[in-house]
């Protein structure tokens, strides 16, 4: 059997081997235990009013969950412990942590219904991780799309809504775009109802861009400098960008799929 493999899966294997042997090959839990880490000094900072430094570390927690996969596919190291793991610290980190930042930070403030709309955006978020993972297992996933808005997209929607809050009320340093600054204290009011529709969204079965497959053409100029500009943004306004690219993620997401109805288009596999 050995030697019936390609030199180049046999280069493959060999790299496995001795990353093996060097400890590499847990770097992917690692990141995934890093995931968890900051999702549980979120709830902690949250709970103590820090809700700009709460919302940080849920945008690392999500650094951490983008390469924590990316990582094991590499290495060639992807397991069903590993995939367990990793949605287990997404339970914590894009579900209970923005369900406690937003409590301790806007829903306090409706000690009748606050809570309990905290707590369905925790609970629907889970929801979401288990539906993944029985599609995943049942080989029904897509590879271009996700069935239902994916958890880390509005936890970091929500995580940067509260930083780019608390910069305005000047209780850390930064800037903020004046089109966000003159939204925000409207947003404010209407957290509640766009928790409500999130967490409908999770576990709602809209595609939404799952942006896994490998692209084929090159991008264009216009593209190219659209995301130069988006750069240029984001080390100066990193919080407010953030904001409104995951809003417009969520928002794209809807207006795709009421195209895609009235033109009568089937969602591609």
């Amino acid at each position: 059997m050995a030697e019936d493999m390609q030199p180049e899966q046999k280069q493959e294997n060999n790299v496995v081997d001795r990353l093996k042997h060097t400890g590499a090959i847990t770097a992917p839990s690692l990141f995934t235990l890093g995931n968890l880490a900051c999702g549980f000094f979120s709830i902690l900072a949250a709970a103590k009013g820090n809700f700009a430094q709460a919302g940080w570390l849920i945008l690392v927690a999500a650094v951490f969950d983008m390469f924590d996969g990316r990582i094991a596919r590499l290495l060639g190291t992807e397991s069903s412990f590993g995939v367990e793991m990793d949605s287990l610290a997404d339970a914590v980190s894009f579900c209970t942590a923005p369900a406690m930042l937003m409590y301790f930070f806007v829903l306090h403030e409706q000690p009748l219904w606050g809570a309990p709309i905290a707590c369905v955006y925790a609970c629907f978020g889970v929801l979401r991780l288990a539906r993944f993972n029985a599609m995943a297992h049942a080989g029904e996933g897509s590879k271009k799309y996700f069935s239902g808005l994916p958890v880390p997209a509005p936890a970091a929607l929500l995580a940067s809504f509260a930083i780019s809050y608390s910069i305005m009320e000047g209780n850390m340093g930064g800037h903020n775009l004046r089109l966000v600054t003159h939204y925000l204290p409207h947003l404010y009011n209407f957290v509640w109802f766009a928790m409500l529709i999130l967490s409908l969204l999770m576990v709602s079965n809209v595609p939404y861009a799952a942006f896994k497959a490998k692209r084929e053409k090159r991008l264009s100029v216009w593209t190219l400098l659209l995301l130069v500009f988006l750069v240029v943004l984001l080390i100066r306004y990193p919080q407010d960008v953030i904001l409104i690219v995951f809003s417009s993620y969520v928002i794209f997401g809807l207006l795709a799929l009421l195209y895609r109805a009235f033109r009568g288009i089937k969602t591609e596999k």
